[in-house]
């Protein structure tokens, strides 16, 4: 059947594509030819207009076209009015013609009402400006609308992505018209939470209320939904996720506001829903004074400065305006990284004051560059971060684990008590909890070691030393979203390139906490710290990783292929648990932790091998790995840490509870 509509729209495309190849002189020609014309024109209205009367020709009239080709077009150029690319004007392109206006009434107002000429009236001096500004406005507007809005979204082919948007406030408004830019998208309506919204339009689009969204996706099928709620919690936007995850949907959010650089919201910023979005966890905002007490003013160092949390720690410590920041790091990429962004951030004053920044290339596992370093430098903190915590390159590579893990946090934590540093606190993990692998295990010694030395310390202080103590402290948390390893970024590249995505076990669990607050955190238990502490990060609830697979699916848009489901998209195959790897993570040795000033940290005491005992054992562990006997220095790690149990790794369960499920603190 014949479309008249569809006809002139396919015309429109043919001659508007013709004309858009045209080289940009000559398209700036055009319309250069086609502002004369509504000059013209607009001369002929005004003067008409003024007379009462239609009048096409006299003296009067061709003055003023005379003279408005004279002021016009030189003034239009000299504000680059024809800079501008027509299908895309908007409201800056309107500005930059009222500007030019304003300038050319000055002109004609100057001409023909100060100075004069016969058979013209001196009110043509404003009336013919604003008929000309408004007429131009209307022009482009109308060019745009047929070369972007009407001719252009029509001549999209591919597959058009059919969008609702949640949230109708200023972001959402801006991304829709974001969306008006964007011919393989169209927006369908609106949805929010606001229920005297219901049935309102917004710029000609529905606005429909969230406790009816099932009903609206079954009726205009959808194939996006765009969360555009950039001042809502965490937790809110959580509600939201879930709520979608049982429609075939391509869920895509906002980030927060505060990262919103800009402040204006566009396509681009859009990015896909984040494990993060799922957890529905707000950050607790930070205690006043812990944030500042080991930093502000202060030489701060962060050995792994160019790791995953020590990175994040790196900027934690530049926003509280330490003296000095010393990034320790053996990795050079890493190093030049961390110090590259810190330095290009302070350039733009995103720190509030400016410190210096020491990168410093060191092996920790070597005693005498670790000594140099602290003694050179005298850092009033450190936070040690450094640490390989891939689990199954440590068991291929035990020698370099223990060497590294141990010995670095073995000398750091010397050097910081002969040197008196006056905080040192230890990132740990919480695979150190009965660990059934060599990473946890050497991270177990690492805690041991701190509580070791703090003990004696005590010691000391009771027999009258009058050394100076350091504050030891060991911050132990769970996986951390983002970091390097992490299981997220591997499932989006899987989803991605199609599939399938590798679990290692179906009801295998992890703790999750964002990078950003798992930093703050550390930052503030170590402030908190009396002397050989362990804090333990409240992580909330456990995660089960297929749930979590199966979340990122489905709001990418796909289905999950699987026994019900044959045809579906991704599938989710099983690869068996890897070496040493548990079911269930803990984060608790004994079952006591007791709160702090904090709501989110808790404070346990834990057991641990005395001083003597264990530098003898360590002494020991040390001419294992040099001479790369690895079974002696296992034996040594068994004693060390008589929990470890490697062999029970596939059927350890965990603290678990009636449900089968961990407990959580």
């Amino acid at each position: 059947m014949f479309d008249p509509l569809s006809y002139m729209i396919s015309k429109l495309n043919h001659i508007t594509d013709h004309i858009l190849d045209y080289p940009r002189w000559l398209k700036r020609s055009l319309v250069i030819l086609s502002d004369a014309v509504i000059c013209i024109l607009s001369i002929l209205l005004a003067f008409s207009l003024r007379m009462g009367e239609w009048i096409l020709w006299n003296e009067g009239i061709a003055k003023l076209i005379f003279g408005a080709f004279a002021i016009w077009l030189p003034i239009f150029t000299a504000m680059n009015v024809y800079q501008t690319i027509f299908r895309y004007a908007g409201s800056g392109t309107i500005k930059t013609l009222l500007k030019a206006s304003t300038m050319v009434m000055l002109v004609f107002m100057t001409v023909f009402m100060l100075i004069g000429f016969d058979y013209v009236p001196r009110t043509m001096g404003v009336l013919f400006p604003v008929i000309f500004f408004l007429a131009l406005s209307l022009s482009r507007i109308v060019a745009r609308y047929i070369l972007y809005d009407l001719v252009g979204s029509n001549a999209f082919e591919g597959h058009k992505r059919r969008v609702f948007i949640y949230g109708a406030g200023s972001a959402g408004r801006q991304l829709a018209l974001s969306i008006r830019h964007e011919p393989s998208m169209a927006l369908l309506a609106y949805v929010d939470d606001d229920q005297s919204l219901e049935a309102e339009t917004l710029d000609g689009t529905k606005i429909f209320h969230a406790n009816n969204i099932g009903q609206y996706i079954e009726k205009y099928k959808p194939t996006d939904v765009l969360i555009a709620l950039p001042s809502a919690s965490r937790f809110r936007r959580a509600e939201i996720v879930q709520s979608l995850q049982k429609y075939d949907l391509h869920v895509q959010t906002l980030p927060q506001a505060r990262e919103i650089v800009t402040g204006k919201v566009s396509i681009g910023d859009l990015r896909e829903v984040q494990i993060g979005d799922l957890l529905g966890r707000d950050p607790v905002p930070p205690v006043a004074g812990l944030i500042d007490k080991t930093i502000a003013g202060k030489t701060v160092l962060v050995s792994g400065a160019g790791g995953s949390i020590g990175s994040e720690l790196c900027w934690q410590i530049a926003k509280a305006a330490p003296a000095k920041l010393i990034l320790a790091e053996m990795t050079e990429h890493a190093l030049y990284t961390i110090e590259a962004d810190l330095r290009s951030q302070m350039a733009k004053g995103q720190f509030n004051d400016n410190f210096e920044i020491i990168p410093s290339l060191i092996n920790l596992a070597n005693k005498g560059a670790v000594d140099d370093m602290i003694a050179r430098y005298k850092p009033d903190t450190i936070f040690h971060a450094a640490a390989y915590k891939h689990v199954p390159l440590v068991e291929e590579n035990i020698i370099a684990g223990l060497s590294n893990n141990i010995y670095s946090a073995l000398y750091t934590a010397m050097a910081a008590k002969a040197h008196n540093v006056s905080h040192y606190i230890l990132v740990s993990t919480d695979k150190a909890v009965r660990p059934t692998n060599v990473m946890g295990a050497s991270k177990r010694v690492c805690e041991q070691i701190l509580q070791a030395i703090s003990d004696k310390q005590a010691d000391n202080q009771s027999d009258n030393q009058t050394d100076k103590d350091t504050i030891f402290a060991i911050v132990r948390f769970g996986n951390v979203l983002g970091s390097s390893g992490s299981v997220v970024p591997l499932f989006q590249r899987q989803i991605n390139t199609g599939g399938p995505v590798t679990l290692t076990h179906k009801d295998i669990t992890r703790y999750f906490m964002t990078i950003k607050e798992a930093a703050l955190l550390v930052v503030q238990a170590g402030a908190m710290a009396k002397g050989g502490e362990v804090f333990v990060l409240d992580m909330g609830q456990s995660v089960r990783i297929y749930d979590m697979a199966v979340s990122m699916i489905k709001l990418s848009g796909l289905t999950l292929k699987d026994a019900d489901n044959p045809n579906g998209d991704i599938e989710i195959t099983e690869v068996g648990l890897r070496p040493a790897e548990k079911l269930y993570e803990e984060l608790l040795i004994g079952n006591s932790p007791e709160p702090t000033e904090h709501q989110r940290i808790m404070r346990a005491s834990e057991t641990f091998i005395a001083w003597d005992e264990l530098t003898q054992k360590l002494t020991e562990m040390q001419h294992a790995l040099e001479n790369y006997d690895q079974e002696a220095a296992i034996a040594i790690l068994r004693i060390l840490v008589p929990e470890y149990a490697p062999e029970s790794s596939e059927a350890r369960q965990g603290n678990i509870d009636e449900n089968n499920q961990p407990i959580a603190i």
